[in-house]
């Protein structure tokens, strides 16, 4: 089943990360693991991984930006955070999120921040598909002020704003400048409404911050404490799938895919994909040269056929000659029923000459010609006689003497038909 790897990138002078695998449908497969990011490699097989990078390294804001997007606001998104930025525009890496009715969020980091991050997780053998600020996959309570305290950082996000986050000690300092609870110095400041709060916190850090936020427990309307005993990164990982944060990786440093892990994860349907091509192609080719087998014996019958009913005539486009000779027979007049009179008549003048046999015979614009054998020249005079009555002509055209008596030529034809020679 396909997996997610969160990986939390260890903050400043630290080696050691913390992650844990997420199943496809963002549910946690594995307890919360700290170690080298080899180690991590190792666990993340071939899942995708994202990456938290410490939010105290990123500006995140929400500037209102001109209409427009792709490059138009990419240009446009420096100059709107310059004001805040410690660092020239041109060593910053800029990215950009969804556009909201409150402004645009956006994040910018410091390139060569961003590129130790990247450097670190490579050199691991890790290629991040997504890197957020760790902050902001804090979930958006609409009801309270979510608070996350983690050592000396506390991290503020208010119903429907971006998460920030302030380094400072001890926490009632931090949630002054955070603007959680009144400053009790300042006493000419407007009187401040309390907020109620949820507070995320290990055992640990709560332990060494209880008694603090006892003796604030008057600044709030109300405080919630809510402890992480696994660490912050399971809780945090529940937004993973429905947060809107900025994805860092943008631009230069956009995730491309790698085509060599993919080929692994395709090879074999591409194999099977591939055979089935195969067989398709040649069973396709089976057919062609069946086809074109099949083809030629039917070019050789008509050949054959054309041969005999037009001898000695070269052949080129078989039906249009055919077809010609056709029409030319039917224009001089020849149709069935002269053939089929001339052979009625044939075999009535055979019938008074019993000892005359028809040993060829062919038909062609109606002239019947026939080679008779009979005993005599003689014998053949009753013959063209009765065909002479019935209206038809009969011709001998050439006798040869045979052991039997003599071998004709004779043509019979109709009064409307010409002498062949």
């Amino acid at each position: 089943m396909p997996q997610t790897l969160l990986l939390r990138l260890p903050p400043n002078g630290q080696e050691e990360a913390e992650w844990l695998t997420l199943s496809e449908a963002g549910d946690s497969q594995s307890a919360r693991q700290r170690g080298p990011l080899t180690l991590a490699a190792a666990v993340s097989g071939s899942g995708k991984v994202v990456a938290l990078a410490p939010a105290t390294q990123i500006l995140m804001a929400e500037p209102v930006l001109p209409p427009g997007s792709g490059v138009k606001l990419a240009r446009a998104v420096p100059f709107a955070l310059e004001e805040q930025l410690t660092e020239d525009v041109d060593q910053m890496s800029f990215a950009i999120g969804r556009r909201r009715s409150g402004g645009t969020p956006v994040t910018a980091v410091s390139r060569a921040v961003l590129q130790g991050w990247l450097a670190q997780l490579r050199g691991a053998g890790l290629e991040p598909v997504a890197m957020y600020p760790d902050i902001s996959l804090m979930p958006d309570n609409p009801g309270q002020t979510v608070l996350w305290l983690e050592k000396s950082r506390l991290a503020v996000r208010r119903p429907g704003a971006l998460p920030f986050a302030v380094e400072l000690s001890p926490v009632s300092e931090a949630l002054v400048v955070a603007g959680v609870i009144a400053d009790p110095l300042d006493t000419a400041a407007e009187p401040k409404v309390p907020e109620s709060a949820v507070l995320y916190v290990t055992r640990e850090d709560w332990a060494q911050s209880e008694s603090e936020f006892d003796e604030l427990s008057g600044k709030f309307d109300s405080l919630k404490v809510q402890l992480l005993p696994d660490g912050p990164l399971p809780w945090l990982a529940r937004s993973l799938e429905t947060t809107d944060a900025v994805n860092l990786l943008q631009g230069e440093f956009a995730h491309t895919t790698d085509f060599a892990a993919r080929w692994l994860q395709w090879r074999t349907p591409a194999y099977l994909a591939a055979i089935l091509l195969a067989v398709h192609i040649g069973g396709q080719w089976l057919q062609f040269r069946q086809a074109k087998h099949e083809a030629a014996a039917l070019d050789s019958q008509i050949a054959s056929v054309f041969s005999a009913a037009m001898p000695g005539e070269p052949m080129q486009d078989p039906r249009r000659q055919m077809q010609a000779r056709l029409d030319r027979i039917h224009k001089v007049g020849a149709s069935p029923e002269y053939f089929l009179r001339a052979l009625k008549v044939l075999s009535g003048a055979l019938a008074i000459a019993p000892k005359t046999e028809v040993d060829a015979l062919s038909y062609r614009e109606q002239s019947l010609d026939m080679r008779v054998t009979a005993p005599s020249l003689a014998a053949l005079s009753p013959l063209t006689q009765f065909i002479d009555k019935q209206g038809m002509t009969a011709e001998i055209q050439s006798s040869t003497p045979v052991a039997a008596g003599v071998d004709a030529h004779m043509q019979l034809r109709s009064p409307s038909g010409g002498t062949r020679r």
